[in-house]
């Protein structure tokens, strides 16, 4: 079993009249680490959110009738919570009501679009995102004489935990082809009432080809004759079901710096080769600089998050191009990084030297990848 480093973070979160939220996309364990956390439980009560008989039992929103529920419990674990009707409202009059009462609920990424299913816990909750498994998370578990072959195909099909444990690379691939249609859009359709799916996955497939590129969001609107508007949707939703994350561009307005556009990246490069039905290894690849790029900087936003650091992100380029793929801003500093798979050459842009000296400057690449994520 490997370990979530969230773990931790959730069981020093559960104290008395407090709602933890797991979120993260669909298939990444949420389950499997909510089971985790009851085996070191007691004095608890454990409800599967999917149960008509839960959601039932919980529709009486009275004070007398979870009073009677929970009796002299201490925990209350709930998954899949986000399809409990009025999950939010339940579990505010539950915490607000019952003294000393600790709350443990897994939700799908629903949780943060479904109208109103958060907002009542507003102030009395804690999220933690589930996402992919890490770098840092698998190092324990790996043999280091294959460490070069299991970063390959990494890049190639990601770190869901299913994917990750098959040893088959067809079966990976099929894995893959089968959550991208079953699951990954599943809450945006059935929450937003989405009719035209295909625009969805279009754009989607638009965004896969340009990793690590500028995004034109009207040139997306017109390629797939829908508004602007419709498009800042999608992306906003496909971002809040934890599909994608972007960077905007940083500048402290310099006259030469670009930041109109923005650039997005997939949480994993399974389901990003998934999209472009692309699994080939990396030696018959034109694209392992985007891969890499993608890959570098989800795993150090998640190792970032799961190690408690609050940094901003964005990436850096000028209009005569000059451009770095990464900056992180925090605690009052500017780290610059750039994603090479082999090279350890490269200059820092004179521009950004020369507009911002107090900047750190490092090359990330396939040598030295392990200590900019573990």
């Amino acid at each position: 079993m490997i370990q979530r480093r969230i773990k931790e973070n959730i069981l020093k979160s559960m104290v008395p009249n407090k709602v933890n939220i797991i979120l993260g996309p669909r298939r990444v364990g949420k389950t499997v680490l909510l089971k985790e956390i009851i085996k070191e439980s007691a004095n608890y009560l454990s409800f599967n959110g999917e149960d008509f008989s839960v959601q039932d039992l919980l529709k009486n929103r009275t004070i007398n009738n979870y009073q009677s529920i929970l009796m002299s419990k201490e925990i209350l674990f709930i998954d899949e919570a986000q399809t409990i009707p009025e999950i939010g409202k339940i579990l505010k009059l539950i915490v607000d009501n019952i003294e000393g009462i600790k709350i443990v609920i897994t939700g799908s990424s629903a949780f943060n679009i479904s109208s109103g299913a958060g907002e009542p816990l507003t102030g009395r909750s804690q999220t933690h995102i589930l996402l992919p498994f890490s770098e840092k998370e698998i190092l324990p578990y790996e043999d280091i004489l294959y460490r070069k072959e299991n970063l390959n195909n990494r890049l190639v099909y990601g770190n869901y935990p299913d994917v990750y444990l098959l040893k088959n690379y067809e079966d990976k691939a099929q894995y893959l082809n089968e959550l991208v249609k079953s699951y990954l859009l599943k809450d945006i359709l059935t929450f937003e009432n989405i009719k035209n799916s295909s625009k969805l996955f279009n754009l989607l497939r638009l965004i896969a080809f340009q990793i690590g590129k500028e995004v034109s969001i009207q040139e997306i609107a017109q390629q797939l004759q829908i508004s602007r508007a419709t498009v800042d949707k999608y992306l906003d939703l496909l971002e809040k079901v934890y599909v994608i994350f972007k960077l905007d561009g940083f500048s402290k307005n310099l006259r030469k710096e670009v930041v109109k556009n923005s650039k997005y990246y997939f949480f994993d490069n399974g389901i990003r080769n998934a999209i472009i039905a692309n699994f080939n290894p990396i030696d018959l690849r034109d694209d392992v600089g985007a891969l890499w790029e993608n890959y570098i900087i989800s795993e150090r936003i998640k190792h970032n998050y799961y190690d408690n650091i609050i940094a901003n992100y964005f990436f850096w380029r000028t209009y005569d191009h000059q451009e770095i793929d990464l900056l992180e801003e925090k605690g009052g500093n500017l780290l610059a990084y750039e994603m090479k798979w082999k090279s350890d050459k490269s200059k820092v842009p004179g521009a950004f030297s020369k507009a911002y000296p107090e900047a750190k400057y490092q090359i990330i690449n396939n040598t030295n990848y392990l200590d900019f994520l573990v």
